[in-house]
């Protein structure tokens, strides 16, 4: 990342499994027409419902796109170096949604992305020299929060999880400097985890709540790391 001159990152992850849009209407077209023709079959049912799922969903796919889109913009073209990178896990879902935000308007991006038993392709949307294969998640997290000046979190499963509260104990203890922490969508976020349960049997202390903040729209997530560092 030196030799491309990126200085900084901001981080965004979440589920590998969302859906662009038009893939998940695509999906849910195709379930609702093989259900109408044996509307019986419990199999099918629950494929729709799925599919249902899949399709709401794919809202965040667009709104990481686009969040990607509007940091990227910012002083990706000075000569000492590329500020504001947006840095992914290289695979798909909203990993693919950002570097694809970032390259559709023109920028560059990063891909940390890692070996699994179940093979993890690298989205088409890194910027080529960028994309980067780890073995072990530990060094791989060690890189994602190395250059990152925030991060981006959309709703995920245990990865997602995995990385949001590396980011948080780092932050809490102090081994990093704070950075903002955005959580988009909100009404998920707090269905997922009872954070106000942390508070209450004493886990964390009430101050630990204003580590992260939430956020609905990608404008809202790029304003508060503009007056985070008074841009």
């Amino acid at each position: 990342m030196e030799e491309f001159g990126v200085k900084s990152t901001i981080v965004v992850f979440g589920s590998a499994r969302t859906k662009a849009p038009k893939t998940a209407q695509k999906e849910f077209d195709e379930a609702e027409k093989l259900l109408a023709q044996k509307p019986e079959d419990e199999e099918l049912r629950r494929r729709l419902r799925l599919a249902k799922t899949n399709l709401e969903e794919s809202r965040y796919y667009e709104l990481a796109k686009e969040f990607a889109g509007i940091v990227t913009t910012y002083d990706q073209d000075v000569s000492d170096g590329f500020q504001f990178v947006v840095i992914t896990g290289g695979g798909g879902g909203i990993m693919e949604a950002g570097n694809r935000g970032a390259k559709e308007i023109g920028g560059i991006s990063v891909g940390l992305n890692i070996t699994l038993p179940f093979e993890q392709h690298s989205n088409p949307y890194i910027s080529e020299g960028l994309n980067f294969k780890f073995h072990y998640f530990s060094l791989r997290k060690m890189h994602f929060m190395k250059r990152a000046k925030a991060l981006g979190c959309f709703p995920g499963g245990f990865g997602t999880m995995d990385e949001l509260f590396e980011a948080l104990t780092l932050v809490q203890t102090g081994i990093i400097k704070p950075i903002p922490i955005l959580l988009f969508g909100k009404e998920y976020w707090q269905k997922v985890i009872n954070w106000d349960l942390f508070v209450e049997k004493g886990y964390i202390c009430e101050k630990d709540l204003k580590l992260f903040s939430y956020c609905e729209t990608a404008w809202e997530g790029w304003n508060k790391i503009k007056q985070f560092y008074e841009l």
